[in-house]
């Protein structure tokens, strides 16, 4: 059996990294990449699994949303689990259970399948994105120490996107397969490494009591370690106020079925339409689904969804629907520009990843500015200049245009605008969410508006889908009637953009001038 290495602590005075630091930082932080590349590996990937499987683009976009579904829909619940029952043994068979899921994912022949891999290895970053950072905070010596780790955290993510769109690329060319399956050995090589150097046992430091009195996520600080036990002490006994509690499992399958149910029928109907069971059945469930889950949380003593923060502070309501117009309008940009690169002008997986990048690599280069940006403009400043980049960079695509795909005077000013929108305001919209909320509502506050961002993106890209398979152009018609036919799907892009610009506009009206530069 592998022994468990106590918690590495440095002395508050020293400023480097021991080797074992470094150890634990690097395992969490490549974690963390591969947590943010699972998206934009699925992006350049989606038209070659629709070839493979012999699928349409509403049925190859679970391969996106799924992800993000068993992100966002289980983000809650993730926090309950990782609070019962340990940072330790939760993130370890976290990162067992997504090693899995990405072998499983390649070798699926049936798009079922894929959806079910998907919808685990997302549930598998809910639990490990933020307990990371939860073990940061606590392990790491507070001041620049800790603040080094949580930047190297920080790019980390940031990168992983990008990193992800470049291998997605490079190994779509051989198979799509590839491209699922590569995560699976270096997952288990973190492992390897994860089980003599993440603290456990008395060095763990799980919060007590609720799962929503203590920060958590990438706003928390706190540094919960234990205090040092003298050798003449006996071995403490651990107590936890919260095994007691339920771990909510009725509420969060409820809610996840709910918003599989939602997607499937959102992209049913251009298939089958309203009148067509197959269409309006998974609608009907999505709604019962839905008021169950409110039943099973009225009558929970505690309740997976706690909106306790979002009462009295239109802060964090504006943030996160600001958050989730950019994540949604961005990926449904992606999704579209995919589908004219590789289904309609033919490119290979590689140049489209290479043509998508001006939009991926900008938010990951300047990750390390994002605070000294807000610290200098306020947020409400840069919200509002990043959703009116977003906007415009939409409305470029909807110009009539003639066919070919013009990539320098339409689609690279497109990207380079929506790169710029990430650099300027995700970060802020994240600062501000989290300016209002008390140490006992960071928990919570967090995991909400995480929720909003991931649940934001399942439904845009479902949208989408639906809309590019309801105006489908005619059998022998040409590229240009077929780009044509992408419109639809690009307004809606749109749409989301200019209510992302009026959220900001609301926020920046409301805010007063000498909080500009302090989110709020």
């Amino acid at each position: 059996m592998t022994r468990t290495l106590p918690a590495p602590v440095a002395d508050g005075s020293d400023e480097r990294f021991g080797p074992r630091l470094w150890g634990l930082l690097l395992v969490l932080a490549g974690n963390m990449l591969i947590d943010a590349l699972e998206v934009s590996v699925a992006v350049v990937a989606l038209p070659a699994i629709g070839t493979d499987l012999g699928q349409p683009p509403t049925v190859t976009q679970w391969a996106m949303t799924g992800f993000a579904a068993g992100f966002g829909g289980l983000l809650l619940f993730g926090a309950r689990v990782v609070t019962l029952l340990g940072r330790r043994p939760v993130y370890l068979a976290a990162l067992l259970a997504f090693a899995a899921a990405s072998a499983l994912s390649a070798l699926a022949h049936d798009p079922w399948l894929l959806l079910a891999t998907r919808l685990t290895k997302g549930f598998c970053a809910a639990l490990t994105a933020p307990t990371g950072l939860a073990i940061i905070t606590s392990t790491f010596p507070e001041g620049r120490p800790r603040s080094r780790a949580v930047s190297v955290y920080t790019l980390f993510g940031a990168g992983g996107f990008t990193a992800g769109l470049l291998l997605s690329g490079w190994l779509t060319e051989t198979s799509w397969r590839w491209a699922f399956a590569f995560p699976a050995p270096v997952v288990l090589l973190l492992f390897t490494f994860g089980l003599r150097l993440i603290p456990g046992g008395d060095d763990e430091s799980a919060p007590t009591g609720d799962a929503e009195s203590a920060p958590k996520g990438r706003g928390a600080v706190l540094d919960m370690r234990l205090p040092p036990r003298g050798r003449d002490q006996p071995p403490r006994r651990r107590t936890r106020t919260t095994t007691a509690r339920p771990f909510g499992i009725p509420s969060a399958l409820t809610l996840l079925a709910a918003l599989l149910a939602l997607v499937q029928g959102i992209t049913q109907l251009p298939t089958h339409h309203w009148s067509d069971p197959r269409a309006v059945g998974p609608l009907c469930a999505a709604a019962l689904l839905l008021l169950a889950f409110r039943q099973i949380e009225r009558r929970s003593p505690h309740p997976l969804l706690n909106t306790g923060p979002l009462r009295g502070n239109p802060t964090l309501i504006r943030s996160a629907l600001g958050a989730a117009c950019l994540n949604g309008s961005y990926l449904g940009l992606l999704f579209v520009l995919t589908y004219q690169t590789q289904t309609l002008a033919g490119w290979s997986p590689l140049h489209t990843a290479l043509a998508l990048l001006p939009a991926a690599a900008p938010p990951a280069l300047t990750a390390l500015a994002s605070g000294r940006l807000v610290a200098t403009f306020g947020a409400p400043r840069l919200i509002v200049a990043g959703a009116a980049c977003a906007f415009a960079g939409a409305l470029l695509q909807l110009r009539p245009h003639a066919w070919p795909l013009d990539y320098p005077g339409r689609m690279l000013p497109t990207l380079l605008l929506v790169g710029a929108a990430f650099v300027l305001s995700f970060a802020a919209l994240n600062m501000q969410a989290m300016s209002r909320l008390t140490p006992a509502d960071r928990l919570t506050g967090s995991g909400l508006y995480q929720t909003a961002v991931q649940l934001a993106a399942v439904l845009a890209v479902a949208l989408v889908a639906a809309l590019l398979a309801a105006h489908a152009p005619a059998p022998g018609a040409g590229p240009a009637a077929a780009a044509a036919a992408c419109r639809p799907a690009l307004t809606l892009v749109a749409a989301l953009g200019f209510l992302g610009l009026l959220v900001g506009l609301t926020g920046l009206i409301r805010t007063p001038p000498s909080s500009l530069h302090h989110g709020e």
